[in-house]
């Protein structure tokens, strides 16, 4: 069954009098518990349907629905209401804040949450455990290597337990070695506890990892050959 079902979706950019189409008359399926890799040359509109998923843009035309919900509908504040509740995201460059310890970093997606302070300390615990991080919960990001600071951004992203987890380049600042574990637990957490993950990623190992691979080029999705 299909999570995610794209239909008849454009979308355009204007700037001044331009218009620029990144996308027309898309479509795609993406099953409950898949591995997606979206790859493609820079510009070719991956990071802009990464966000369209996530509803933080919205196309110019045509349908996004997840789990039922047609978010391109949506009013700002039901959009984010949803958003909190059904997506988690992993950025490239970690987007942690240094002021904060691990657990704290990780329990901020909770604060938009009814739980009590003690409910969201456990569950942010959990997430640490999670993704092998238990004995690090009171450093700060400083006192990380990027693998782990990686590793708290995705106990960050799992934190709310999403349906749909959306990664922009996870392993892209990472040296080898940490990649293939960020690779390795992304891959565990697709078949373990089986979340929904699409991965935007221009290295064609990391792709290799996931079970389908979709190419972007200039707004059109080439299916690849699976893994």
């Amino acid at each position: 069954m299909a999570l995610v079902q794209v239909r008849n979706v454009d979308k355009v950019f204007r700037r001044d009098s331009e218009e620029i189409t990144v996308f027309q008359d898309l479509a795609i399926d993406i099953a409950e518990g898949e591995f997606l890799a979206l790859m493609g040359p820079s510009g070719s509109g991956k990071s802009t349907l990464l966000n369209m998923l996530a509803g933080l843009d919205r196309p110019t035309a045509g349908s996004i629905n997840i789990a039922g919900d047609d978010i391109a509908t949506m009013k700002s504040r039901q959009l984010a209401e949803w958003r909190a509740a059904n997506v988690g995201f992993i950025f490239q460059l970690y987007n942690l804040i240094p002021v904060l310890t691990a657990v704290q970093n990780v329990e901020l997606p909770l604060l938009l949450t009814g739980l009590s302070r003690k409910e969201r300390r456990e569950r942010a615990l959990t997430a640490l455990r999670v993704v092998g991080l238990d004995e690090r919960i009171d450093h700060f990001p400083r006192q990380l290597s990027g693998g782990q600071e990686q590793r708290v951004g995705i106990a960050r992203a799992i934190v709310t337990d999403p349906r749909l987890i959306l990664a922009d380049e996870p392993t892209g600042d990472l040296d080898a070695k940490s990649a293939e574990e960020i690779l390795d637990l992304l891959q565990r957490l697709n078949r373990d506890f089986g979340k929904t993950i699409i991965m935007v990623t221009h290295d064609p190992h990391a792709a290799e990892r996931a079970g389908r691979t979709l190419h972007l080029e200039k707004g059109v999705l080439l299916e690849a050959a699976s893994s």
